[in-house]
């Protein structure tokens, strides 16, 4: 089972993060523009608050407030919740499904490192068992 370590190595692509002070309506055109769900809120390079879509679905939309006034520290989740580059897929998987998140941003030592997805999780659980998909089949062929 691979780490989140190893997990980040395959994956291309910076890190998107924004300031408290943004406006809502910036973050949500940051991550259309880069296809992401999420965005890091950070205080110099302290983590301070993570905003996703379902934030801004819930905190401005159904509440009325408009994306170009309100900052994104009054919709972001915080504190976060974070994992270690050495913990598991599998780890990471268990948590979000207890947390109900999609996003688990990677530190270590205070330092972000990156930042993984339901969707990059899943990706390398099926690549680790189609590999030893193909070794078994191997073995039973030989």
């Amino acid at each position: 089972m691979r780490n989140v370590n190893q997990i980040l190595e395959g994956k291309a692509g910076r890190l998107v993060a924004v300031p408290q002070e943004a406006p809502v309506l910036e973050v949500i055109r940051l991550m259309a523009e880069h296809h992401i769900g999420s965005v890091l809120v950070m205080q110099g390079h302290d983590l301070v608050g993570i905003a996703t879509e379902r934030d801004y679905a819930r905190k401005v939309i159904l509440q009325g407030r408009s994306s170009a006034d309100t900052p994104v520290a009054q919709i972001m989740s915080s504190p976060v919740v974070t994992v270690l580059p050495t913990d598991t897929a599998q780890t990471c998987m268990q948590l979000m499904t207890a947390r109900k998140i999609r996003h688990l941003p990677v530190v270590e030592d205070g330092r972000v490192l990156g930042l993984v997805s339901i969707g990059d999780l899943v990706k390398a659980v099926i690549e680790d068992q189609q590999q030893e998909i193909a070794q078994l089949q191997q073995y039973i062929a030989s």
